[in-house]
């Protein structure tokens, strides 16, 4: 798979540049068992059976016609960036909104969950749309042959707005969205982020089916959920898998570089193809947008084990992807590393808690600050940090301009405080 420069937008770091400081950061990650996890795109497939009567589920031989960027089993080889994303800028009321699905109450067991289940289908399948993308490729006997991917979307607003995978659409120079009834419509990206793996697209229609969001913070584990998305582009439209919230608050790393945070962990299935579907509940409500599937260090899948972007998340960085087209997130310019008892004895630290400083970006507010390679930070405003993620949301927290204060333990063992002013982090890269 080519190599892809992937810029984690909070750190501000360009991924190939870790090597710069090879000797140290391999110290600091080899005790971590870490896996980047990847594998082979699944081949894309004619749209569903509603808009194509008798289509097969089969690849046009000869062709590149994978999902792009799917994550870990769903992972695709990187393409090219897209055009600035519109700033969209619509009155709350475009159109004549279609009935929205209303949600249904808790189910207990047997022949009540089954009918929760397929009430839910009911009533929120309308609304998850089929997406296939196309983008430049290679060349194939003198003549260039397009790259063509399949994934799924849930339309939330009844003026067309539709939350995504932003691998799903990276690169793609056109997007065709279907909706289960047959419609079909072009899509427009209105804005994406690749550190969160989210995207928003935009159709225009009449009428359209919208699905409610939930709160996924109100999620407790075991409890029922229902995946619903285009598995493997399949005719005859989305399909669904059911399953239970085995883990909240799980965090995984795209083979691209993007670590994602604070997902949820569920065994209802989720093939390619479902990258970009709601995770829904037994009400009714996305409580997730589907993301990934694992594998094991081996490259073999992992059954039962899929992930999903918690909603919450995703309504927050969608409302400034349909206000601003981009997100706006502060920046301190530095590689961290979560430092173990095992991590520090082997690189040498002065504290066998905190996280290290692998790598400082020049010209960055980490570099303005002073901190440098094997510096530790212990905590942020006064709050302790013990990982990697906990840094990251400490600095979420704050805007750009925002000035915090760094606990740093330095090689030598000083401890000192330093101010640190953040800056805007840099644009996302294709």
């Amino acid at each position: 798979m080519r190599q892809r420069e992937i810029l984690v937008e909070m750190m501000g770091w360009n991924w190939k540049r870790q090597f710069a400081r090879l000797v140290l950061i391999l110290t600091l990650l080899a005790t971590t068992g870490c896996t980047i996890l990847d594998g082979d795109d699944p081949a894309a497939v004619s749209p569903p059976a509603d808009t194509r009567a008798g289509a097969q589920a089969v690849a046009t031989p000869g062709r590149d016609v994978t999902t792009p960027g799917e994550a870990i089993i769903l992972s695709g080889r990187p393409s090219a960036g897209l055009s600035p994303a519109t700033r969209e800028r619509e009155p709350a009321a475009a159109q004549t909104q279609a009935p929205t699905a209303t949600p249904v109450r808790d189910a207990g067991t047997g022949s009540d969950l089954v009918g929760a289940i397929q009430r839910v289908t009911d009533q929120v399948r309308p609304a998850v749309v089929f997406i296939a993308t196309e983008s430049a490729g290679s060349e194939e006997f003198l003549q260039d042959v397009p790259r063509r991917g399949v994934g799924s979307g849930v339309i939330y607003d009844p003026r067309g707005y539709i939350l995504t995978n932003n691998h799903v659409v990276a690169g793609a120079e056109m997007i065709t969205v279907v909706l289960p009834d047959g419609r079909r419509f072009k899509g427009r990206v209105v804005g994406r982020d690749p550190r969160t793996d989210l995207a928003v697209l935009k159709i225009n229609g009449q009428r359209l089916p919208t699905a409610p969001l939930g709160e996924s913070s109100k999620l407790e584990v075991g409890e029922w959920v229902v995946a619903i998305g285009n598995a493997l582009g399949l005719p005859g439209g989305p399909t669904v898998t059911a399953g239970v919230v085995g883990a909240l608050d799980r965090a995984i790393e795209e083979p691209n570089g993007v670590s994602l945070t604070d997902l949820i962990q569920t065994d209802a299935a989720i093939n390619p193809g479902n990258s970009g579907g709601p995770l829904v509940n037994l009400r009714g409500e996305v409580v997730g947008i589907n993301t990934a599937g694992a594998v094991s260090p081996s490259g073999a899948q992992a059954p039962g084990i899929g992930f999903a972007i918690g909603i919450d998340r995703a309504k927050a960085i969608a409302e400034q992807l349909v206000e601003q087209g981009r997100i706006i997130r502060p920046y301190l310019g530095l590689l961290p590393v979560t430092v173990t008892p095992a991590i520090a004895a082997r690189a040498g630290l002065p504290v066998e808690r905190g996280v290290a400083v692998a790598q400082v970006e020049p010209g960055t507010p980490a570099a303005r600050a002073g901190l440098s390679e094997r510096d530790v930070i212990v905590s942020v405003g006064g709050k302790n940090v013990r990982t990697e993620q906990e840094l990251r949301q400490a600095i979420e927290a704050r805007r750009p301009g925002d000035s915090i204060e760094l606990t740093v333990v330095h090689p030598n063992g000083r401890r000192e405080r330093v101010t640190v002013e953040l800056a805007e982090s840099p644009p996302p890269g294709p």
